[in-house]
């Protein structure tokens, strides 16, 4: 049955504002859990928006083109992401919650930040029982005087407003209740979700397939590194441009060569466990 959801804030970027992924939700995430896809299924597999180390991550272009190619026809999105570009994540819901056929949406293992808007599209949300859900304020990268970050918040208001507003007509949790649970930057287990509202039903376990030979899971791991130890998103995807073109010492093992662990001093120790 197709639901009235609200429309999301359409609002503009502000220069000077860089969205970033938490550096949480990116070390909760097994990119690895995926599902049997079929017709009519659109997979969001990926960080919402550009995506560090492939160049194109989850975009609400390709979204488009996936709903357009599907018709009027029902659709199935499957969701397992951390999150990423807020822009992308409400104008990917604005395109879900205006389909023609009836959405649902499945959370296979994370939905967050961005991609739990997404998933608030779906006219029946299913959630694994071993899935979560991650819902916060919005998250930036900004730069500028004590002026500049007084009119940063005051932008940022309408946009974290608008997904709580999402949220709160989804589960029918009172608005000023989840603007708090935001506040808190809230963790939401399958079981939790469906209770409180987020989602409708359980996922069945059968439909979740795990991949234990993601090419992705490498880059992840580097990523979540970087992301902790502090560095901006700018340098993150430029370190992980040049992970991808090293060539693996011999013997075929994840952790790169010495020269390479070396460019990512005083990093090195942290990045060296990770891999181990």
């Amino acid at each position: 049955m197709k639901l009235s959801l609200p429309l999301a804030y359409k609002g503009a970027p502000l220069s000077g504002i860089k969205y970033d992924l938490s550096p949480r939700a990116l070390e909760q995430w097994n990119p690895a859990i995926k599902a049997a896809e079929s017709d009519n299924t659109i997979s969001i597999f990926d960080v919402i928006g550009v995506d560090y180390w492939t160049g194109e991550g989850v975009t609400a272009k390709r979204i488009a083109g996936a709903l357009r190619a599907i018709g009027e026809r029902d659709v199935t999105v499957l969701i397992n992401s951390p999150g990423g570009d807020m822009f992308e994540g409400l104008a990917i819901y604005n395109l879900l919650r205006e389909h023609k056929g009836e959405v649902t949406v499945k959370v296979l293992g994370l939905a967050a930040s961005a991609a739990s808007v997404i998933a608030m599209a779906g006219d029946n949300i299913q959630a694994a029982r071993a899935g979560f859900l991650m819902i916060h304020n919005a998250w930036i990268l900004v730069a500028g005087n004590r002026h500049d970050m007084r009119e940063y918040a005051d932008y940022l208001e309408p946009f974290d407003r608008s997904m709580a507003d999402l949220y709160a007509a989804r589960t029918g949790i009172e608005f000023k209740d989840m603007q708090k649970i935001m506040d808190a930057g809230s963790w939401i287990g399958g079981s939790d979700a469906v209770e409180q509202g987020f989602a409708d039903e359980l996922l069945p376990s059968d439909q979740i397939q795990i991949d234990e030979n993601s090419e992705t899971r490498a880059a992840v791991k580097l990523d979540i590194a970087l992301a902790k130890a502090g560095m901006p998103r700018s340098e993150r995807k430029k370190l992980l441009a040049e992970y991808k073109a090293v060539t693996p010492c011999a013997g075929g093992t994840i952790t790169p060569c010495a020269d390479f662990i070396g460019t990512f001093s005083p990093l090195s120790n942290e990045l060296k466990g990770v891999f181990q």
